[in-house]
């Protein structure tokens, strides 16, 4: 059971990372809502900005200025964020890969194994963390920055919507917590069941060992053993 739970936890991991690595390099954060009077699709990312002509189909992309530029706190902090959500994913997936049973790697030490996949479940918990919090935070904010102009009644002629990047990073994100949970709670459950059993199992043994019980054909009684003395005092008391 164990095992079947590191290698779902390792589907998990690598959906997961996969998940939060095109989230972060890809240009559909923010897409133009179906209300717009637009006649192009524009995506907006956390590194350029796409448009597509609904016409012919062509797709200019522009990026944004220098990183040591000025931004709004919600890019800045997205990007910070979700980089932080790609590297400890990415790391949580490699502790967990060395951790299989199937790798060679430490295969005489499982204990080793088990504590390196505990690593693994807990480095995806806190890799999921400010993958979460960076998506869920930029979703909310082009909502209420829609919300507010709907109702002011400010109409600019294009509105914005989250699109499938932030999607991702919130799948990627869940991933994440369902791999760590299984690695760090789940797994170490079975682990405790296992080692109680094992100890069962050895307790019985030893008593097995220690008072066999006589096979169904045995029909030898138990006598006690007779001693020189005993001898010779049976022979005097007939005597």
């Amino acid at each position: 059971m164990r095992t079947l739970l590191q290698y779902v936890a390792f589907v998990f991991a690598l959906v997961s990372a996969g998940f939060l690595i095109v989230a972060t390099w890809t240009d559909c954060w923010m897409v133009n809502a179906d209300d717009s009077l637009e006649v192009s699709s524009k995506c907006r990312g956390l590194w350029w900005e796409c448009v597509t002509n609904a016409f012919d189909g062509i797709r200019t992309c522009d990026e944004y200025d220098s990183i040591m530029a000025e931004h709004p706190l919600k890019l800045v902090a997205t990007r910070a964020l979700m980089i932080t959500a790609d590297i400890l994913a990415g790391f949580g997936f490699i502790f967990l890969l060395l951790g299989l049973q199937c790798i060679k790697f430490l295969k005489d030490e499982p204990a080793i194994k088990h504590k390196i996949c505990f690593v693994a479940g807990v480095t995806l918990l806190i890799g999921g963390l400010p993958g979460m919090i960076g998506s869920v935070w930029y979703a909310i904010d082009v909502y209420v920055e829609r919300s507010t102009l709907v109702f002011n009644n400010v109409f600019l002629g294009i509105q914005y919507q989250f699109g499938w990047s932030c999607w991702l990073g919130m799948m990627g994100s869940m991933g994440c917590f369902l791999g760590g949970s299984l690695l760090t709670c789940c797994l170490y459950i079975f682990k405790d069941m296992d080692s109680r059993r094992n100890q069962s199992l050895y307790h019985s043994s030893r008593t097995a060992k220690l008072y066999p019980h006589p096979g169904p054909g045995s029909t030898k009684s138990w006598q006690p053993c007779r001693t020189t003395t005993s001898e010779m005092y049976a022979m005097h008391t007939r005597v």
